[in-house]
């Protein structure tokens, strides 16, 4: 809204000496301004300076209205209460800005402060370096993998029918339908696909771990994710039988979870063994009617001969096991944590007890 002294000044009475009396109080106001702040600075700038609404931008555009003889003048006392203006404002910012800066010297030979808080590696990374450090004094190869991948490697080389449910998008995050199923492209769910490139890629004896991140549309529990962590495991040679399958899981429970722990294998179904097997461990819980109660780890067995013939391995003379577990659910155990999600919370307050 225009000031009434411009409004004043451009329809009613549109004359020099009117015009001096208006720079005159604009001389005055401008003069007993206090500005302390950097918003009260702006506020400034905006009412006497602004390019639309400012009041000496307002007093400049009426100088066409003057008579011809006076249009000198009027601009030469408009010009000098804008520097008026400028110069008051720009003191005032100089002051906000030497305030904002006074800070005590620094003394820049004084030793540096010891930092209260250091970083600490995710209870994820320590459980997953724990599981690949036994595997690996056992004789395991690490190997590792695309995380991304395609139907032949993540199901038809390990022998899943074309029908599987695992396939069906309530578990498979798919990212490109392709033109035939082999050819489609989606988030690996498990990190078997390593297992295929590396018997493909090589020649039997084969012992390896691939421990890697997959991915599943899950829904999210307290035991369940849409993203976790899993080790899988292969043998592959001759005379490889299901008993050397359950001395390695064994040896690793023991190590991992301590001499004294609690046990259980259960039969199972897998496409890519036969037979199959399921580990549970026995996760003692205080609170609960039983004291506890079983939790599945991993699941394992003897490679099916149709993975053999997939990646061109000879089934009549070689055999092998393998096993797959997840990280998180064993280091719920190791760790006591009873919530998978708080793994993925990034709080500070969790993440520094370790």
């Amino acid at each position: 809204m225009q000031d009434w002294r411009v409004f004043l000044f451009d329809e009613m009475d549109t004359n020099l000496e009117t015009l001096r009396s208006i720079v005159t109080d604009l001389t005055q106001e401008i003069a007993s301004v206090q500005l302390s702040s950097t918003s009260e600075a702006e506020e400034f700038r905006i009412k006497f300076l602004g390019q639309k609404r400012g009041l000496i931008t307002q007093l400049f555009k009426t100088i066409p209205n003057l008579p011809k003889e006076d249009r000198r003048d009027a601009g030469q006392l408009l010009n000098a209460l804008r520097k008026k203006a400028q110069s008051t404002l720009d003191a005032a910012k100089e002051q906000t800005r030497s305030h904002s800066t006074d800070l005590p010297e620094i003394d820049l030979t004084l030793p540096g402060r010891q930092n209260q808080w250091r970083g600490s590696r995710h209870p994820i990374t320590l459980a997953l370096e724990k599981i690949t450090d036994i595997f690996h004094r056992m004789g395991f190869r690490i190997a590792k993998g695309p995380e991304i991948e395609d139907d032949w490697h993540n199901f038809t080389a390990l022998n899943f029918p074309e029908d599987h449910p695992a396939r069906d998008m309530q578990d498979t995050l798919f990212i490109d339908e392709g033109d035939q199923q082999k050819s489609r492209t989606l988030m690996r769910t498990h990190t078997s696909p390593v297992q295929i490139r590396m018997m493909i890629a090589g020649k039997p004896p084969f012992r390896m771990i691939a421990p890697g991140r997959v991915y599943r549309n899950e829904t999210i529990t307290y035991k369940s994710y849409c993203l976790f962590h899993q080790v899988e495991g292969l043998v592959i040679d001759e005379g490889i039988t299901m008993s050397d399958l359950k001395t390695t899981i064994y040896s690793f429970a023991c190590a991992f979870f301590g001499e004294d722990v609690k046990l259980r294998y259960r039969s199972s179904f897998f496409p890519f063994t036969e037979p199959s097997a399921e580990l549970d461990i026995w996760w003692e819980i205080p609170e609960h009617p039983d004291g506890g109660r079983w939790m599945e780890i991993l699941g394992s067995g003897m490679v099916h001969p149709n993975v053999l013939k997939a990646v061109g391995i000879d089934s009549e003379r070689y055999t092998g096991y393998a096993f797959g577990m997840g990280v998180e659910r064993p280091a719920m155990l190791h760790y006591d944590i009873k919530d998978i999600r708080i793994f993925y919370e990034n709080d500070v307050r969790f993440l520094a007890q370790f």
